[in-house]
C-alpha cells in the first residue's frame, strides 16, 4: 500500500527554508504542501516567481502541488475528516522521540515557525508531537533541516 504524505507550513518566515522543504518533499514523495499564514508561496498573487524559493527548490516547487490555506485550524480539521494522521514536529512537554513515530496510510507533517514553533493550541489538535533530540548546545535545528530528518526517517525513504 502506497502511503500518502503531505506537509503543512504555517508562518514560515524564510523563502529559502520553504524552497528547501519543497526540494526535500520532492525527494521523499510528498504529494502536496499547504502554505498557511504568511508562509511565502512559489508564486505570488501576480504570478511572479519567488526567486529565493526557486533558488533552493531547484524546480521542485513546480513538481509538488501546493495550496495556500486560510487557517491552520480549519485545515487540520479538514485533513482529519479526510483520514490524515497529523504529526507535529516540535519540542513540547508531551512530545515523543521522532524515531518512534510511524507513518499511516495518510500522514500530514506540520512544521512550525523558525522562532516561535507551533502553538500549544495547534499542538493539541495534532495526533502526535514528535521531537528530534538534540545532543549539542543548540536547542533546535533549522526548520528545513528538521523537515529532512523527520520525513526521511518517518516515511522510511
Amino acid at each position: 500500500m502506497k502511503k500518502e504524505a503531505i506537509i503543512i507550513l504555517p508562518d514560515i518566515r524564510s523563502s529559502l527554508n520553504v524552497g528547501s522543504i519543497f526540494r526535500t518533499a520532492d525527494a521523499c514523495g510528498v504529494s502536496k504542501i499547504y502554505l498557511a499564514g504568511y508562509t511565502p508561496a512559489p508564486v505570488d498573487q501576480f504570478g511572479r516567481a519567488d526567486k529565493q524559493i526557486a533558488k533552493t527548490a531547484l524546480g521542485a516547487e513546480k513538481n509538488i502541488p501546493w495550496e495556500k490555506a486560510e487557517g491552520i485550524d480549519k485545515l487540520i480539521t479538514k485533513l482529519k475528516k479526510e483520514g490524515f494522521y497529523i504529526v507535529a514536529i516540535e519540542q513540547a512537554e508531551n512530545s515523543v522521540d521522532y524515531k518512534k513515530v510511524k507513518a499511516k496510510a495518510k500522514t500530514a507533517f506540520l512544521f512550525g515557525n523558525e522562532v516561535e514553533g507551533i502553538s500549544k493550541t495547534i499542538l493539541k489538535k495534532c495526533d502526535v508531537t514528535a521531537e528530534i533530540p538534540m545532543a549539542g548546545d543548540k536547542e533546535s535545528l533549522n526548520v528545513s533541516v528538521s523537515a529532512g530528518v523527520a520525513l526521511f526517517r518517518i516515511l522510511n525513504v
